[in-house]
Order: C-alpha cells, then sequence, then structure tokens
C-alpha cells in the first residue's frame, strides 16, 4: 500500500503542475513548489519502497522490477533529478521542465508497471 500511496501522492503533485503549465489554473508559486517537493520526496524513496518484491494483487508492479533493479533505482533517480531541475518563473519554464518529469515517469512504467 506504501507504494500504491506513494505513486498516487507524485501523480496527483504532477497533474497540479501540469494544469498550471497548461494555463488550466493559475501559476501559483507556492503550490507549484509544494507540488515539487511532494514528487521529490516520494520519488526519493521509489527504491526503499520497492526493495521487496510485490505480493499485493492490487501492485501493478512488474516482477521484473527486481530482476532489472539496476535499471529501476536509475530510472527512480532520474525522476528525483527531473523534478528537483522544474522552474516555475513562468508557465514557459515549467512546461519546458515538466516535460522531463513526465518522461522519467513513463521511462519506469513502461517496463515496469503493468498496463490497466
Amino acid at each position: 500500500m506504501a507504494r500504491m500511496t506513494a505513486m498516487e501522492h507524485i501523480g496527483d503533485a504532477f497533474q497540479t503542475l501540469v494544469s498550471m503549465a497548461k494555463q488550466e489554473v493559475p501559476l501559483h508559486q507556492a503550490k507549484a513548489h509544494m507540488a515539487r517537493d511532494t514528487i521529490v520526496t516520494h520519488a526519493s524513496t521509489i527504491t526503499t519502497l520497492f526493495e521487496a518484491p510485490a505480493t499485493d494483487a492490487k501492485s501493478e508492479a512488474l516482477p521484473n522490477i527486481w530482476d532489472n533493479w539496476a535499471d529501476f533505482s536509475a530510472k527512480a533517480d532520474d525522476l528525483t533529478k527531473a523534478a528537483q531541475a522544474l522552474d516555475f518563473k513562468d508557465r514557459a519554464a515549467l512546461a519546458d521542465t515538466l516535460g522531463a518529469v513526465g518522461s522519467a515517469c513513463r521511462a519506469c512504467h513502461k517496463p515496469y508497471r503493468e498496463k490497466k
């Protein structure tokens, strides 16, 4: 459950930033910083949360995470770094830097997450 909760927090924070970048909501510096900090905090715990192989039937984690641990860990680190690099000085900067976060998420989800 801890893994799923962490991923939900990352996804919610990412969606907050996407809404700001797409001008669906105002760019709010404090909220953007909080969303970034949420992603960084939870992304930095991914390897710890996934150390033990998934046993929960609700888990979407594929077994190849543990077969390819070095790659999985590197991708988790990439997400943390991409989130740390987010820039909110304006919408354009946010949109430019947000793409790297989305790419980091996809890079891990494609090989290591069960398709819904």
